[in-house]
């Protein structure tokens, strides 16, 4: 969610019912420092943040988490015993995104206090082992002992329902709220996902970090360098520095790196936050309802 959550749409979470968070990965220490401040004048719910890991600024991200008092963090892209014990012993609840069986045991050795299980259809930087989402929270489910968050490809109450089923003790919403007015995208870039189609996605860059992105232009240029045999450093130059902030923040849907999920295809419209939490709920009750009838 980096360009995405920042202070108006987790609190706004927060105020619907959800745990909203703050995606720190395109944030300054400074500016993820005002984010937190304005998201507790916001809301006097819990929230979190969400932090990954190979972030350059670590420590400083880290210090002023504690400093101003966030109680939950969502780790990711890194090892997770490097920054657990530091943060729970500060009173933190950790949780750590994965991808894998192997990276869901590695996390509960850490000792974190729950784990989210991401499937490939998520969208931005993704596993590389492409786990569905139905296939990995039970086989995480199966090994692990803390609580299971699911993600990747959850935008509706039945999907909500069947991560239960599948084992997940709750879900993790992302591409869902990149479609509401509180969401810190680009209206373009909104107005992109919500007329995206079944298809409209795929993962590439495997080289550098598995990334899933809107086609447009910029995807098909990486495809046509793949076509020539580009090479892993050819990639990086045709990258180039904040490729995702050009297009997700900044508006050009040309040029730019279009971060969202498979399920952008179920996104139909922009609507607030809170709306959309009563709709997953809402659904999550009827589909219940109706399984239990059968």
């Amino acid at each position: 969610m980096v360009w995405a959550s920042g202070w108006r749409l987790a609190s706004a979470v927060s105020n619907a019912g959800g745990l909203g968070l703050l995606g720190a990965g395109s944030m300054y220490p400074e500016v993820l420092e005002e984010h937190i401040i304005k998201c507790k004048g916001a809301t006097d719910k819990p929230f979190g943040v969400n932090i990954p890991m190979l972030y350059p600024d670590i420590e400083k991200l880290m210090d002023i988490i504690v400093e101003q008092g966030v109680k939950i963090v969502f780790t990711s892209a890194g090892n997770p015993k490097t920054w657990t014990k530091f943060l729970q012993e500060k009173g933190v609840t950790v949780v750590h995104v994965v991808s894998s069986v192997k990276f869901a045991l590695k996390a509960q050795e850490a000792g974190v206090d729950a784990i989210v299980a991401e499937g490939f259809e998520a969208g931005g930087h993704n596993g590389r082992d492409e786990t569905t989402t139905m296939v990995l929270i039970p086989s995480v489910k199966e090994k692990i002992t803390v609580p299971l968050i699911a993600a990747g490809g959850i935008a509706t109450g039945r999907a909500m329902l069947a991560a239960m089923v599948l084992g997940a003790d709750g879900v993790q919403v992302g591409s869902r709220f990149v479609a509401s007015p509180e969401a810190s995208s680009h209206e373009l870039f909104k107005k992109k996902v919500v007329d995206a189609k079944e298809g409209g996605t795929q993962l590439t860059l495997k080289e550098l970090a598995p990334v899933r992105l809107l086609k447009n232009k910029f995807f098909q240029d990486v495809q046509n360098a793949y076509s020539k045999g580009a090479s892993s450093e050819e990639l990086k130059v045709l990258l180039g520095r904040a490729r995702a902030k050009r297009g997700m923040f900044e508006g050009d849907m040309e040029e730019g790196e279009l971060e969202i999920g498979q399920v952008s295809g179920l996104i139909h419209n922009i609507k607030p936050a809170a709306d959309i939490v009563t709709d997953l709920m809402v659904e999550f009750n009827k589909a219940k309802a109706e399984v239990q009838d059968y």
